[in-house]
Protein backbone atom coordinates (compact mmCIF):
# COMPACT_ATOMS: atom_id res chain seq x y z
CA UNK A 1 0.00 0.00 0.00
CA UNK A 2 1.30 3.62 -1.07
CA UNK A 3 0.59 6.90 0.83
CA UNK A 4 0.60 10.12 -0.64
CA UNK A 5 3.07 12.73 0.28
CA UNK A 6 3.87 15.56 -0.50
CA UNK A 7 3.00 17.48 -3.78
CA UNK A 8 0.29 14.39 -4.02
CA UNK A 9 -1.49 15.64 -0.86
CA UNK A 10 -2.39 19.01 -2.14
CA UNK A 11 -3.41 17.93 -5.51
CA UNK A 12 -5.84 14.65 -3.58
CA UNK A 13 -8.90 17.35 -3.66
CA UNK A 14 -8.81 18.21 -7.41
CA UNK A 15 -8.66 14.26 -7.55
CA UNK A 16 -11.61 13.04 -6.02
CA UNK A 17 -13.85 16.36 -7.76
CA UNK A 18 -12.75 15.35 -11.52
CA UNK A 19 -11.87 11.78 -11.15
CA UNK A 20 -9.49 10.28 -13.76
CA UNK A 21 -9.89 8.62 -16.99
CA UNK A 22 -10.74 5.14 -17.53
CA UNK A 23 -7.98 3.29 -19.03
CA UNK A 24 -9.94 1.02 -21.54
CA UNK A 25 -13.92 1.73 -20.51
CA UNK A 26 -14.70 0.07 -17.67
CA UNK A 27 -14.74 0.46 -14.17
CA UNK A 28 -14.49 -1.55 -10.97
CA UNK A 29 -17.49 -0.23 -9.78
CA UNK A 30 -17.83 -0.68 -5.08
CA UNK A 31 -21.14 0.71 -3.13
CA UNK A 32 -20.36 2.62 0.25
CA UNK A 33 -23.16 2.22 2.46
CA UNK A 34 -22.16 5.30 4.94
CA UNK A 35 -24.17 7.03 7.97
CA UNK A 36 -23.47 10.75 6.84
CA UNK A 37 -26.48 12.11 8.86
CA UNK A 38 -29.03 10.99 11.57
CA UNK A 39 -27.35 10.46 15.20
CA UNK A 40 -24.54 8.43 13.96
CA UNK A 41 -23.23 11.27 12.42
CA UNK A 42 -20.47 12.44 14.46
CA UNK A 43 -18.33 8.64 13.95
CA UNK A 44 -20.00 8.16 10.49
CA UNK A 45 -19.46 11.05 7.93
CA UNK A 46 -15.72 10.69 7.55
CA UNK A 47 -16.06 7.52 6.55
CA UNK A 48 -16.69 8.89 3.08
CA UNK A 49 -13.23 11.02 3.53
CA UNK A 50 -11.60 7.84 4.64
CA UNK A 51 -12.97 6.07 1.37
CA UNK A 52 -12.33 8.72 -0.96
CA UNK A 53 -8.75 9.26 0.41
CA UNK A 54 -7.71 5.85 -0.97
CA UNK A 55 -9.84 5.35 -4.24
CA UNK A 56 -7.78 8.51 -5.41
CA UNK A 57 -4.81 6.76 -4.49
CA UNK A 58 -5.55 2.94 -5.74
CA UNK A 59 -6.44 5.42 -9.39
CA UNK A 60 -3.82 7.74 -9.34
CA UNK A 61 -1.29 4.42 -8.86
CA UNK A 62 -2.85 2.97 -12.12
CA UNK A 63 -6.28 1.37 -10.52
CA UNK A 64 -7.01 -2.34 -10.14
CA UNK A 65 -5.20 -4.01 -13.58
CA UNK A 66 -6.00 -0.50 -15.31
CA UNK A 67 -9.32 0.02 -14.41
CA UNK A 68 -10.57 2.89 -12.01
CA UNK A 69 -12.27 2.11 -8.97
CA UNK A 70 -16.04 3.45 -8.87
CA UNK A 71 -17.51 4.54 -5.37
CA UNK A 72 -21.51 4.88 -5.89
CA UNK A 73 -22.73 6.08 -1.97
CA UNK A 74 -25.44 5.95 -0.07
CA UNK A 75 -26.54 7.63 3.32
CA UNK A 76 -28.36 5.57 5.50
CA UNK A 77 -29.45 8.61 7.68
CA UNK A 78 -28.45 6.15 10.57
CA UNK A 79 -31.68 4.27 9.83
CA UNK A 80 -31.36 0.75 10.43
CA UNK A 81 -34.10 0.21 7.27
CA UNK A 82 -32.41 2.43 4.85
CA UNK A 83 -29.32 0.08 4.87
CA UNK A 84 -31.43 -2.15 3.61
CA UNK A 85 -33.01 -0.18 0.61
CA UNK A 86 -29.05 0.68 0.07
CA UNK A 87 -27.55 -2.81 -0.07
CA UNK A 88 -30.41 -3.65 -2.49
CA UNK A 89 -30.04 -1.06 -4.98
CA UNK A 90 -26.17 -0.88 -4.39
CA UNK A 91 -26.22 -5.01 -5.40
CA UNK A 92 -29.67 -4.21 -8.27
CA UNK A 93 -29.27 -1.01 -9.22
CA UNK A 94 -25.77 0.11 -9.47
CA UNK A 95 -24.24 -3.30 -9.84
CA UNK A 96 -21.20 -3.38 -7.24
CA UNK A 97 -18.88 -5.77 -6.81
CA UNK A 98 -19.06 -5.38 -3.48
CA UNK A 99 -20.06 -2.82 -0.38
CA UNK A 100 -17.80 -1.10 1.90
CA UNK A 101 -20.49 -0.90 4.71
CA UNK A 102 -23.25 -0.80 6.18
CA UNK A 103 -21.79 1.06 8.84
CA UNK A 104 -23.44 0.72 12.37
CA UNK A 105 -24.66 -3.00 14.03
CA UNK A 106 -28.01 -2.35 13.57
CA UNK A 107 -27.38 -1.36 10.69
CA UNK A 108 -25.32 -4.42 9.39
CA UNK A 109 -27.96 -6.44 11.64
CA UNK A 110 -30.62 -6.76 8.74
CA UNK A 111 -28.35 -5.84 6.03
CA UNK A 112 -26.92 -8.68 6.27
CA UNK A 113 -29.00 -11.19 5.33
CA UNK A 114 -30.17 -9.64 2.20
CA UNK A 115 -26.63 -9.42 1.23
CA UNK A 116 -26.82 -13.02 1.38
CA UNK A 117 -29.34 -13.60 -0.80
CA UNK A 118 -27.97 -11.29 -3.50
CA UNK A 119 -24.96 -13.20 -3.30
CA UNK A 120 -22.81 -9.67 -2.50
CA UNK A 121 -19.87 -8.88 0.09
CA UNK A 122 -20.44 -6.72 2.63
CA UNK A 123 -17.47 -5.30 5.05
CA UNK A 124 -18.46 -2.68 7.65
CA UNK A 125 -16.37 -0.53 9.01
CA UNK A 126 -17.99 0.19 12.11
CA UNK A 127 -20.64 -2.86 13.26
CA UNK A 128 -18.89 -4.15 16.38
CA UNK A 129 -21.43 -6.60 18.22
CA UNK A 130 -19.61 -9.72 18.75
CA UNK A 131 -20.77 -12.97 16.64
CA UNK A 132 -22.63 -10.45 14.27
CA UNK A 133 -21.30 -12.37 10.69
CA UNK A 134 -21.26 -14.76 11.99
CA UNK A 135 -23.14 -17.93 10.24
CA UNK A 136 -23.30 -15.13 6.93
CA UNK A 137 -20.93 -16.01 4.32
CA UNK A 138 -20.84 -12.89 2.14
CA UNK A 139 -20.35 -10.91 5.20
CA UNK A 140 -17.25 -9.66 6.48
CA UNK A 141 -15.66 -7.24 9.26
CA UNK A 142 -12.75 -4.96 9.39
CA UNK A 143 -13.82 -3.82 12.71
CA UNK A 144 -12.85 -5.54 16.38
CA UNK A 145 -15.60 -6.41 18.79
CA UNK A 146 -16.76 -4.64 21.49
CA UNK A 147 -16.27 -7.62 23.50
CA UNK A 148 -12.37 -8.63 22.76
CA UNK A 149 -11.57 -4.79 23.13
CA UNK A 150 -12.81 -4.58 26.70
CA UNK A 151 -11.55 -7.40 27.48
CA UNK A 152 -7.92 -6.02 26.26
CA UNK A 153 -8.72 -2.34 28.23
CA UNK A 154 -9.67 -4.47 31.72
CA UNK A 155 -6.35 -6.38 31.00
CA UNK A 156 -4.50 -3.45 30.68
CA UNK A 157 -6.33 -1.55 33.53
CA UNK A 158 -5.07 -4.55 35.75
CA UNK A 159 -1.33 -4.59 34.73
CA UNK A 160 -1.17 -1.03 35.10
CA UNK A 161 -2.45 -0.98 38.58
CA UNK A 162 -5.62 1.00 38.20
CA UNK A 163 -8.10 1.03 41.30
CA UNK A 164 -10.80 -1.05 39.91
CA UNK A 165 -12.28 -3.33 42.50
CA UNK A 166 -15.63 -2.51 41.91
CA UNK A 167 -17.93 -1.11 38.87
CA UNK A 168 -20.93 0.30 37.33
CA UNK A 169 -22.39 -0.16 34.24
CA UNK A 170 -24.72 2.35 32.71
CA UNK A 171 -25.80 1.98 29.16
CA UNK A 172 -28.00 3.01 25.93
CA UNK A 173 -31.33 0.70 26.16
CA UNK A 174 -32.65 1.75 22.47
CA UNK A 175 -29.22 1.51 20.35
CA UNK A 176 -28.42 -2.35 19.32
CA UNK A 177 -24.37 -2.58 19.82
CA UNK A 178 -24.42 -0.43 23.27
CA UNK A 179 -27.47 -2.09 24.80
CA UNK A 180 -25.26 -5.73 24.06
CA UNK A 181 -22.39 -3.66 25.60
CA UNK A 182 -24.48 -2.42 29.19
CA UNK A 183 -26.63 -6.28 29.30
CA UNK A 184 -24.18 -8.75 28.05
CA UNK A 185 -20.55 -7.78 27.70
CA UNK A 186 -19.39 -5.77 30.63
CA UNK A 187 -21.78 -7.82 33.03
CA UNK A 188 -20.01 -10.85 32.26
CA UNK A 189 -17.18 -9.50 31.83
CA UNK A 190 -16.19 -7.29 34.84
CA UNK A 191 -16.53 -10.24 37.04
CA UNK A 192 -14.16 -12.34 35.08
CA UNK A 193 -11.70 -9.75 35.59
CA UNK A 194 -11.57 -9.90 39.28
CA UNK A 195 -13.85 -6.20 39.13
CA UNK A 196 -17.39 -6.86 41.16
CA UNK A 197 -20.42 -5.74 39.76
CA UNK A 198 -22.48 -3.39 42.49
CA UNK A 199 -26.00 -2.24 41.27
CA UNK A 200 -27.91 -3.33 38.41
CA UNK A 201 -26.93 -1.63 35.07
CA UNK A 202 -28.55 1.25 34.64
CA UNK A 203 -30.10 1.81 31.46
CA UNK A 204 -31.19 5.43 29.36
CA UNK A 205 -33.06 5.70 26.33
CA UNK A 206 -30.99 6.88 23.69
CA UNK A 207 -32.65 11.00 23.54
CA UNK A 208 -32.77 11.46 27.29
CA UNK A 209 -31.69 14.59 28.57
CA UNK A 210 -31.44 14.19 32.29
CA UNK A 211 -29.27 11.59 33.51
CA UNK A 212 -29.53 11.93 37.36
CA UNK A 213 -31.91 9.14 38.31
CA UNK A 214 -29.63 6.54 36.91
CA UNK A 215 -26.37 8.14 37.96
CA UNK A 216 -27.91 8.78 41.99
CA UNK A 217 -29.05 5.46 41.94
CA UNK A 218 -24.83 4.86 41.43
CA UNK A 219 -23.55 6.84 43.60
CA UNK A 220 -25.57 5.12 46.65
CA UNK A 221 -22.63 2.87 46.50
CA UNK A 222 -19.71 4.52 44.65
CA UNK A 223 -17.85 2.37 42.15
CA UNK A 224 -14.22 2.87 41.35
CA UNK A 225 -15.20 2.41 37.81
CA UNK A 226 -17.93 3.22 35.82
CA UNK A 227 -18.14 1.39 32.41
CA UNK A 228 -20.44 3.22 29.57
CA UNK A 229 -22.10 1.18 27.00
CA UNK A 230 -23.11 4.49 24.82
CA UNK A 231 -21.32 6.37 21.62
CA UNK A 232 -20.10 9.89 22.18
CA UNK A 233 -22.66 11.78 22.87
CA UNK A 234 -24.06 9.85 25.01
CA UNK A 235 -21.02 8.85 27.21
CA UNK A 236 -20.06 12.78 27.53
CA UNK A 237 -23.79 12.74 29.47
CA UNK A 238 -22.42 9.71 32.04
CA UNK A 239 -19.64 11.41 32.68
CA UNK A 240 -21.04 14.81 33.31
CA UNK A 241 -23.53 14.24 35.59
CA UNK A 242 -21.42 11.31 36.99
CA UNK A 243 -18.85 14.10 38.02
CA UNK A 244 -21.53 16.35 39.29
CA UNK A 245 -22.63 14.16 41.73
CA UNK A 246 -18.92 13.76 42.96
CA UNK A 247 -17.95 10.57 41.33
CA UNK A 248 -14.43 10.71 41.74
CA UNK A 249 -13.19 7.48 39.69
CA UNK A 250 -13.02 6.45 35.99
CA UNK A 251 -15.29 6.25 33.41
CA UNK A 252 -14.45 3.33 31.08
CA UNK A 253 -15.51 2.03 27.78
CA UNK A 254 -14.77 -0.66 24.95
CA UNK A 255 -14.50 1.57 21.47
CA UNK A 256 -17.58 2.69 21.16
CA UNK A 257 -17.02 6.31 22.61
CA UNK A 258 -14.01 6.35 21.15
CA UNK A 259 -14.19 9.48 19.16
CA UNK A 260 -11.78 11.82 18.68
CA UNK A 261 -14.36 14.58 19.47
CA UNK A 262 -14.70 13.68 23.08
CA UNK A 263 -11.84 15.82 24.30
CA UNK A 264 -12.98 19.11 21.97
CA UNK A 265 -16.55 18.06 23.65
CA UNK A 266 -15.69 17.75 27.28
CA UNK A 267 -12.08 18.96 27.78
CA UNK A 268 -10.00 18.39 30.89
CA UNK A 269 -13.11 16.78 32.75
CA UNK A 270 -12.79 13.87 30.83
CA UNK A 271 -8.82 13.16 32.06
CA UNK A 272 -9.04 9.72 33.34
CA UNK A 273 -11.04 8.04 30.77
CA UNK A 274 -9.99 4.76 29.57
CA UNK A 275 -11.51 2.87 26.93
CA UNK A 276 -10.26 1.13 23.46
CA UNK A 277 -9.68 2.02 20.14
CA UNK A 278 -8.62 0.27 16.79
CA UNK A 279 -6.33 2.72 15.78
CA UNK A 280 -3.42 5.69 16.82
CA UNK A 281 -2.95 7.80 14.91
CA UNK A 282 0.83 8.40 15.85
CA UNK A 283 2.03 4.81 16.31
CA UNK A 284 4.31 4.96 12.51
CA UNK A 285 5.18 6.84 9.27
CA UNK A 286 1.96 5.85 7.66
CA UNK A 287 -0.42 5.98 10.55
CA UNK A 288 0.88 9.72 10.56
CA UNK A 289 0.76 10.61 7.13
CA UNK A 290 -3.01 9.27 6.51
CA UNK A 291 -3.78 11.46 9.25
CA UNK A 292 -2.58 13.98 7.48
CA UNK A 293 -3.80 13.92 4.37
CA UNK A 294 -7.27 12.80 6.09
CA UNK A 295 -7.08 16.08 8.43
CA UNK A 296 -6.07 17.72 5.12
CA UNK A 297 -8.73 16.80 3.04
CA UNK A 298 -11.77 17.46 6.08
CA UNK A 299 -10.56 20.85 6.08
CA UNK A 300 -11.16 21.54 2.29
CA UNK A 301 -14.75 19.69 2.91
CA UNK A 302 -15.37 22.33 5.77
CA UNK A 303 -15.44 19.19 8.28
CA UNK A 304 -13.70 19.25 11.86
CA UNK A 305 -11.20 16.74 12.68
CA UNK A 306 -8.52 15.81 15.79
CA UNK A 307 -7.63 12.78 13.92
CA UNK A 308 -8.78 9.67 12.12
CA UNK A 309 -11.63 7.62 13.90
CA UNK A 310 -10.92 4.14 13.73
CA UNK A 311 -13.56 3.61 11.79
CA UNK A 312 -11.93 5.84 9.20
CA UNK A 313 -8.93 3.96 9.41
CA UNK A 314 -10.59 0.54 9.20
CA UNK A 315 -12.89 2.32 6.15
CA UNK A 316 -9.49 3.31 4.54
CA UNK A 317 -8.20 -0.10 4.64
CA UNK A 318 -11.46 -2.19 3.29
CA UNK A 319 -10.75 -0.07 0.17
CA UNK A 320 -7.33 -1.42 0.01
CA UNK A 321 -8.09 -4.72 1.12
CA UNK A 322 -10.68 -4.79 -1.91
CA UNK A 323 -8.77 -3.71 -4.88
CA UNK A 324 -6.24 -6.13 -3.78
CA UNK A 325 -8.95 -9.23 -3.86
CA UNK A 326 -9.88 -8.26 -6.92
CA UNK A 327 -6.94 -8.06 -8.31
CA UNK A 328 -5.92 -11.66 -6.99
CA UNK A 329 -9.47 -13.09 -9.33
CA UNK A 330 -8.97 -10.94 -12.07
CA UNK A 331 -12.23 -9.39 -11.76
CA UNK A 332 -13.40 -7.40 -14.89
CA UNK A 333 -16.64 -5.70 -13.21
CA UNK A 334 -18.67 -6.31 -15.87
CA UNK A 335 -22.32 -6.91 -15.64
CA UNK A 336 -22.22 -10.45 -17.45
CA UNK A 337 -20.09 -11.63 -15.38
CA UNK A 338 -21.29 -9.91 -11.93
CA UNK A 339 -22.63 -13.21 -10.22
CA UNK A 340 -19.62 -15.26 -10.31
CA UNK A 341 -16.85 -12.54 -9.67
CA UNK A 342 -18.85 -11.76 -6.44
CA UNK A 343 -18.84 -15.07 -5.63
CA UNK A 344 -15.36 -15.23 -5.99
CA UNK A 345 -14.10 -12.18 -3.92
CA UNK A 346 -16.51 -14.04 -0.80
CA UNK A 347 -14.20 -16.96 -0.90
CA UNK A 348 -10.85 -15.19 -2.22
CA UNK A 349 -11.19 -12.71 1.18
CA UNK A 350 -11.25 -16.06 3.54
CA UNK A 351 -7.62 -16.59 2.15
CA UNK A 352 -6.38 -13.53 0.96
CA UNK A 353 -2.87 -12.37 2.74
CA UNK A 354 -3.26 -8.61 3.17
CA UNK A 355 -1.06 -6.18 5.00
CA UNK A 356 -1.69 -2.68 5.54
CA UNK A 357 -1.80 0.68 7.43
CA UNK A 358 -3.23 -1.20 10.62
CA UNK A 359 -0.63 -4.14 9.88
CA UNK A 360 -1.15 -7.60 8.76
CA UNK A 361 -5.13 -8.35 8.79
CA UNK A 362 -6.80 -11.78 7.97
CA UNK A 363 -10.60 -13.21 8.67
CA UNK A 364 -11.40 -15.54 11.11
CA UNK A 365 -14.26 -18.46 10.42
CA UNK A 366 -16.84 -15.85 11.19
CA UNK A 367 -15.59 -13.24 8.86
CA UNK A 368 -14.31 -10.97 11.47
CA UNK A 369 -10.63 -9.59 10.92
CA UNK A 370 -8.22 -9.80 13.48
CA UNK A 371 -7.31 -6.29 14.34
CA UNK A 372 -4.59 -4.93 17.25
CA UNK A 373 -6.35 -2.97 20.33
CA UNK A 374 -4.94 0.51 21.46
CA UNK A 375 -5.76 1.62 25.09
CA UNK A 376 -6.54 5.02 25.30
CA UNK A 377 -6.28 7.21 28.59
CA UNK A 378 -7.09 10.93 28.37
CA UNK A 379 -5.09 13.30 30.24
CA UNK A 380 -4.60 17.31 30.25
CA UNK A 381 -7.52 17.00 27.73
CA UNK A 382 -5.57 14.90 24.93
CA UNK A 383 -5.14 11.22 23.77
CA UNK A 384 -2.84 9.52 25.49
CA UNK A 385 -1.21 5.94 24.71
CA UNK A 386 -1.97 3.74 27.61
CA UNK A 387 -1.05 0.35 26.65
CA UNK A 388 -1.66 -1.94 23.14
CA UNK A 389 -2.87 -5.06 22.30
CA UNK A 390 -1.35 -7.00 19.28
CA UNK A 391 -3.84 -8.57 16.74
CA UNK A 392 -4.69 -12.64 17.48
CA UNK A 393 -3.74 -14.89 15.00
CA UNK A 394 -6.65 -15.91 12.55
CA UNK A 395 -8.46 -19.37 13.90
CA UNK A 396 -10.45 -21.68 11.83
CA UNK A 397 -9.58 -19.37 8.15
CA UNK A 398 -6.80 -20.73 5.34
CA UNK A 399 -5.04 -17.44 6.61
Amino acid sequence: MKLFTGVAVATLTATLMAGPALADGHEIVLGLSMAKTGFLKSSGETTETAVDIAVAEINAAGGVDGKMIKIVKFDTGSDAKQAVVGTRKLAEDDNALAIIGPFSSGEARVAFPVGERLGIVQIPNAASTPGLAKGNAYAFRVTEDEGKQFVRMLTSLKRNGVPAETAAIVYESDQFVSKAVGTLIMPAVFPKAGIKVVGEPQGFPQKAFDLSPQIAKIMQNPPDVIGAGAILDNAVKVLKEARRQGFEGRLVGSQLFADPEIVSVVGKEADGTIFAAGFWWDLNDDTRAFTKKFNDENKERGIHSEFPHHVDAQAYEIVYLLAQVIREVGATGEEANLKAERTAIRDQLRKTNYVGMLGPICFDADGDAELPGFIIELKEGAWSMFDQHAADKCQGSNS
